[in-house]
């Protein structure tokens, strides 16, 4: 067998690896979109863990096929580049999302969602969830609200004896 054709078969495998071991993958449409801000993109992925790789559309397909992700495919069209996420889920959607609105050139085209075909519209959705902190912070709220009610409530009758007492 040719070397090249066995470079090829490494490349499907790492495409492969890499959509059964992320998350959440996104695939955009980068054309139009000038180095600037392209190399702006990538610093603010890379800086939520994320990696953005572009792989021709022959290979993907093969790695999706060979991922049970056949129904990426369809979206396999044009220049496209895929955004990898390892460790949270809702990283790679929010930036691409948020790039999106300021650059009109990027295109969410598909995506990946912890091993489920995604369409644009529900990778928009989960780009609107509040980060893992934020959900964090509101379930503590949520969690406190009852403790600080009682306390509060405990409090005011203690000044209401108090007054009377007094």
């Amino acid at each position: 067998m040719s070397s090249a054709i066995e470079q090829k078969k490494l490349i499907v495998d790492e495409i492969a690896g890499k959509l059964k071991n992320s998350v959440t993958s996104v695939v955009v449409d980068y054309r139009g979109l000038n180095v600037a801000e392209v190399t702006e993109l990538r610093k603010q992925l890379r800086e939520a863990g994320v990696e953005f790789k572009v792989y021709k559309n022959s290979m993907t397909r093969r790695a999706a096929e060979a991922s049970d992700l056949a129904g990426l495919n369809e979206s396999l069209t044009g220049p496209n580049a895929i955004a990898f996420s390892a460790e949270d889920v809702v990283a790679p959607a929010k930036i691409i999302n948020d790039f999106a609105k300021k650059n009109d050139a990027l295109e969410i085209k598909a995506g990946i969602i912890e091993g489920t075909v995604a369409t644009a519209d529900e990778i928009k959705a989960l780009a609107e969830l509040p980060s893992r902190e934020g959900l964090l912070s509101m379930l503590l709220s949520v969690l406190q609200a009852p403790i600080r009610n009682l306390a509060l409530a405990t409090k005011a009758v203690a000044e209401q004896k108090e007054e009377q007492g007094a």
